[in-house]
């Protein structure tokens, strides 16, 4: 998974005219991914009728246009090549049928009984169904039953198009083929009754249904079994009189079916005593089988749509899994941050606060600057104006804009440029370090702006000697534009707060590249800055908790950094810090068996990195692939209510962070549009880091474009913290 990072410079384009275009496969394989989930959900809420189904039902009608043979005719309605026909089954034959399956538990009380009773039946199966649960279909047919379409969702085809009673059919038959590899021509209306109530409304459907090859099947007595009235009278309603034959009506799904069961323990024997035989439709009317097998393409279509409803369920269920580990991952982050960064903040504002002395001795300030030449003056000027003193060394690192001509040319006094040919930016800060005269080092980006008080107290944590590395308090400079206020808010929040937490623990993740400190002989000890990662800062950061080295958040050293500006520069940004964190996971898991210090932060520091910083981000947008589905497919008015907790609950943490922060609280109202549009695209890009990571890619250092327009604004002399208004970034 560790691979190491090619130096820093633009990509190189195509030789010999403008380069084409392609959609990277990095890009490619998250979005794939993408798709197929939601492909998957969207056909588990299709055939979950979540979104189909039409409760419907269309009141009694005339009756002029019937005929009349058919009012008096018996429940078997044949339309097919333009007949107009019905049929009556014999005397002494019993047709069950069973409506609205197959359910998972009822369907098999009911075959076990109807096999130990040596008895057939027919089972109008609904699509949503079957799909669902091909397997009881497939005993039904094995078992020799018939099987008939009750359509897809069990809509009144009264009230719908041809075009819709078509699908209705096709889908349903596809999921009988699917799970059965038949056929079958026997159909029943859904909501449908006996022969006599066929009106105006209904005719009309029965006809189309029969052009399409159907055998219209009503019933001729209701066990009314769907009331649960009690067993004794199900069989009562159930049981044909005068030994005349009957298609009886009986459900195997749609709620408790106990009843039915146990009535057909009661029914099937007693009839049987009484000279009646329980036999398939077409066994009843000594008429050709209804199914008939299917072979080909057709077959493999219907195999196709069991698989892909079957893996949909599966997807699904692993996705409510990941959904409940993200709900409780995310209830948790965010009481532990409530928690402990108020303890935090407590505990540095106390008034008998130190961390010891006060550290006064200078420090060196290394800033690696690669093609900064828009930014670096106004990063060398900001140092000029600390409040402690400092050396600066600006590590020029291949730059070919200037930059480094730039820093010599303002000739101010301790400031000194070191140059090298391009080596990535760790190489950078080892260069540094090699000039640099002081104990203390504090590190920073190029284009990254100080506030006068930053590198001091920045450095008032090494009054610790168990402190061997300090994290600054970085902030968005540029957070005039609504992706720069996206990050504002992830900076306050999702990182600042979290610094507060991890300090409590113990557990500091990472030092932020755009302002933190380190004791030189620390750094030394692990061996300096290591390229073997795209995320530096937090492979050192390990390094030194292995070591033994406390790492702490000092909030007041504000720095003010230049965030990405456009989508695709935040893209590179965080697809390499995606990729970095979890290549120095990777580097130092060996830390979860070792002992000592670095025993206690393999243990109790990676995992809380690991499922904070991947695990959590990575599943997060399940709330809103929820959120969505529950909206399309319900229960809508829940599933929003439960969305918008959520949110209230991330709001509370936000404004939390914001007053420690003593920042502004109106960039809050991009939040809800920032968890639906941002978290996104961090989703993606994490997602591309993970498949990058698994397929063993490599990832080159992305340089952004900055604008240079950041400088630290001026400080608000009632609260001891800067003021930012709109543009004042700039």
């Amino acid at each position: 998974m560790v691979s190491r990072t090619s130096r820093r410079g633009s990509s190189p384009g195509a030789r010999g005219g403008s380069p084409r275009r392609r959609l990277p496969m990095r890009l490619l394989l998250p979005l794939l991914v993408l798709l197929a989930l939601v492909a998957m959900l969207m056909l588990r809420g299709y055939v979950h009728s979540e979104i189909l189904a039409d409760h419907r039902i269309r009141p009694e009608a005339a009756t002029d246009k019937v005929p009349q043979k058919i009012l008096d005719g018996g429940p078997v309605i044949d339309t097919r090549g333009g007949r107009t026909t019905s049929l009556r089954i014999p005397d002494h034959r019993v047709v069950l049928t069973f409506d609205d399956g197959p359910d998972p538990a009822w369907t098999p009380k009911v075959l076990d009984m109807l096999k130990a009773h040596h008895a057939h039946a027919v089972f109008f199966v609904t699509g949503t169904m079957a799909s669902q649960h091909p397997e009881l279909v497939r005993r039904m047919v094995d078992e020799g039953h018939e099987v008939g379409v009750h359509t897809f969702s069990h809509p009144d085809l009264s009230y719908h198009s041809h075009r819709r009673i078509d699908w209705e059919l096709s889908t349903d038959q596809l999921a009988v083929t699917g799970a059965a590899g038949i056929r079958t021509s026997l159909f029943r209306p859904p909501y449908s009754s006996f022969a006599d109530a066929m009106d105006d409304r209904s005719w009309p459907v029965v006809r189309y249904v029969g052009k399409r090859g159907y055998l219209t099947v009503l019933d001729s007595i209701d066990s009314e079994d769907w009331k649960r009235p009690g067993v004794a009278q199900i069989v009562q309603r159930a049981t044909p009189h005068g030994g005349k034959g009957a298609i009886v009506l009986m459900h195997d799904s749609g709620g408790d079916r106990h009843q039915t069961v146990r009535a057909l323990g009661t029914l099937l024997p007693e009839l049987q005593r009484r000279g009646y035989a329980f036999d398939n439709l077409t066994e009843a009317l000594d008429a050709p089988s209804a199914s008939t097998r299917v072979t080909g393409p057709e077959l493999w279509k219907g195999k196709a749509w069991i698989f892909l409803v079957s893996a949909s369920d599966g997807i699904t269920g692993v996705l409510v899994v990941g959904l409940a580990v993200i709900g409780v991952l995310v209830i948790s982050r965010f009481v532990l941050m409530l928690l402990l960064s108020g303890a935090h903040a407590r505990r540095v504002r106390r008034r008998d606060f130190a961390w010891g002395p006060p550290v006064t001795e200078p420090v060196s300030v290394l800033v690696p600057a690669y093609n900064e030449a828009k930014c670096i003056e106004n990063t060398v000027r900001s140092l000029m104006a600390s409040e402690h003193p400092i050396e600066i060394l600006v590590i020029d690192d291949g730059s070919s804009d200037g930059t480094a001509e730039i820093v010599e040319s303002l000739n101010l006094p301790g400031v000194r440029v070191v140059r090298q040919a391009n080596a990535g930016k760790p190489a950078a800060l080892n260069r540094g370090l090699a000039h640099a005269r002081h104990e203390l080092i504090v590190m920073m980006d190029g284009d990254t702006v100080f506030e006068p008080s930053t590198v001091r107290e920045l450095v008032q944590p090494f009054g610790d000697p168990e402190v061997g590395a300090v994290a600054g308090n970085a902030k968005v400079g540029n957070r005039d534009t609504l992706i720069g206020a996206w990050q504002h808010i992830e900076y306050v929040m999702g990182f600042n707060l979290d610094r507060r937490m991890y300090d409590l623990l113990r557990c500091m993740p990472t030092i932020p590249g755009a302002v933190g400190a380190f004791r030189r002989s620390a750094l030394e000890r692990v061996g300096g800055m290591s390229d073997d990662t795209l995320a530096e800062d937090t492979d050192i950061t390990m390094a030194l908790h292995r070591d033994g080295r406390r790492v702490v958040y000092a909030e007041k050293a504000r720095a003010w950094t230049e965030a990405p500006e456009s989508v695709q520069q935040l893209w590179s940004q965080r697809y390499r810090w995606s990729y970095g964190t979890m290549q120095a996971i990777w580097k130092h898991r060996r830390a979860v068996v070792e002992r000592g210090p670095s025993g206690r932060f393999g243990r109790v520091g990676l995992p809380l990195v690991s499922l904070f910083m991947v695990v959590a981000p990575l599943l997060a947008p399940l709330i809103d692939v929820f959120l969505l589905y529950g909206v399309v497919f319900g229960p809508t008015q829940k599933t929003i209510v439960a969305w918008l907790g959520v949110l209230a609950l991330q709001a509370v943490c936000a404004a939390y962070a914001f007053r420690l922060d003593k920042e502004r609280m109106t960039h809050l109202l991009s939040l809800p549009l920032q968890q639906i549009l941002y978290r996104q695209l961090m989703y993606i890009v994490l997602l591309q880091s993970w498949i990058t990571a698994l397929t063993g890619g490599r990832l080159r250092w992305q340089k952004l474009r900055r604008s240079g327009g950041v400088s630290a604004p001026p400080a608000d002399p009632r609260q001891g913290a800067p003021v930012m208004g709109a543009g004042s970034a700039r």
